[in-house]
């Protein structure tokens, strides 16, 4: 019998679509002071990362601004599901063209360090861990231009972005073959998502005034380290509110040595995949959401890192799919209104380090698009997940486990575990949805 396992599958794009206006423009500020272009790692060789790699700020850019969107998105209605890693990464590209007040409000939004050689080298660090080979799960990212032919972009800027991003140019003709060029960035889309995620750009989003289309791919497929046994799996409820409920398939962990943290408020539980590179920690409210909400922090959450245990208890974790996607362009959009209004200001945005030709402007559109499935299809999986609070109680033998039964809305992230970075961070409302 053909063995099958529980697995994640998880994918993100992101698409910033840069539009040029034909006409007069002046720039407002002054330009960043940037360091050399030195060479500091080339993408073309893979990279062996004999030590730990030292890729903090990059990291603790990338968390902090997982939390600061995270803040931005609770209001909606529903699941969210985002991946931080991918928008931040995306718009590192973005700041390596941006210059004056346009490049200061990205990098505080996204919190990039100042020195412009720290921020290429981390970043191409974290893209080689990412991509390396010999993992027993799937995590590879990858990054793409489509630039207008002929449009006399800075030769510097592409150098620099294959170089630091391994972001490759691939010419194509917005102004006039619109519609094609449109197909072809979509077909990327659907390569690097084994064909999950079709139509991404939809017609009218891509015009002829179109001149750059900046996109990020990250993929993640792994097994549970321990496995839920498809076998145990059975119906239950799930409670959307506490009188509001719905019927899901919650598959069980009993006895399992997992690390954990609780108090009063939430617990927290961390399962791993594979070889336990990568991990998935939820974050269960013991009633109110809000509670669990307010330690998305990056100082927060490392300190309750920290705190967990190893511990024998019974887990219940509903299978779950979805898929979202957000707009998040405009002076008035998500981004913009996070600090970086400028970016998309056809007045005042500046990113003359892409090209110095006038009527090359603003940011249109960033679109950001998701998806995640968590399920069991056999007797062996890889897992991810962990826990953690201001106190906890370890169980002792003979008492009876602690049980963490995920029947009401909850959060979780996925970090890679070596670096530290929170490659998708999400909020489950209702599972079936």
């Amino acid at each position: 019998m053909k063995n099958h396992f529980n697995q994640a599958i998880v994918f993100s794009f992101v698409i910033l679509i840069i539009a040029g206006f034909s006409g007069s423009k002046f720039y407002k500020g002054e330009m960043l002071k940037r360091s050399g272009n030195n060479s500091v790692l080339s993408l073309s060789q893979e990279k062996k990362l004999e030590s730990e790699p030292d890729i903090n700020s990059v990291v603790n850019s990338s968390n902090q601004f997982a939390f600061d969107l995270y803040s931005n998105l609770k209001g909606i209605e529903g699941n969210i599901f985002f991946s931080p890693y991918s928008l931040s990464t995306a718009m590192a590209m973005t700041y390596e063209g941006a210059r004056g007040q346009t490049a200061e409000e990205i990098r505080q939004v996204f919190h990039y360090p100042e020195d412009i050689e720290i921020l290429r080298r981390e970043y191409a660090e974290t893209i080689n861990q990412i991509n390396k080979k010999d993992k027993k799960y799937e995590l590879r990212t990858a990054n793409a231009l489509w630039a207008q032919k002929s449009y006399p972009f800075s030769p510097e800027y592409f150098k620099t972005v294959e170089k630091y991003y391994g972001g490759k140019v691939t010419n194509v003709d917005f102004v006039r073959d619109t519609e094609n060029s449109r197909l072809t960035i979509n077909k990327w889309v659907e390569e690097q998502t084994r064909n999950r995620i079709k139509d991404l750009i939809p017609q009218g989003v891509i015009t002829s005034l179109t001149r750059l289309v900046l996109t990020n791919a990250i993929y993640f497929k792994g097994f549970w380290q321990i496995p839920f046994e498809k076998r145990f799996t059975r119906e239950d409820n799930f409670y959307l509110t506490p009188e509001q409920k719905v019927k899901v398939q919650m598959m069980p962990l009993w006895d399992v040595r997992l690390n954990y943290l609780e108090d009063k408020n939430f617990q927290m539980l961390e399962l791993f995949y594979a070889d336990g590179e990568i991990s998935i920690i939820l974050l269960l409210p013991r009633s109110d959401l809000s509670s669990v909400e307010d330690l998305l922090a990056a100082n927060k959450i490392d300190e309750l890192k920290t705190r967990m245990f190893r511990t024998k208890i019974d887990v219940y974790l509903p299978r779950f799919k979805f898929e979202t996607k957000y707009l998040m362009g405009g002076e008035q959009g998500i981004l913009g209104g996070m600090g970086m209004p400028t970016a998309f200001s056809e007045r005042l945005a500046n990113f003359s380090g892409m090209t110095s030709k006038p009527d090359f402007y603003n940011i249109t559109q960033v679109v950001h698009q998701a998806f995640i499935e968590v399920n069991e299809q056999g007797t062996e999986a890889a897992a991810a997940t962990g826990g953690g609070i201001l106190g906890g109680v370890i169980t002792v033998e003979g008492e009876p486990n602690p049980v963490f039964r995920a029947d009401h809305p909850f959060i979780f992230f996925i970090q890679e575990n070596r670096t530290g970075a929170i490659l998708f961070l999400g909020r489950v409302m209702d599972p079936t949805r």
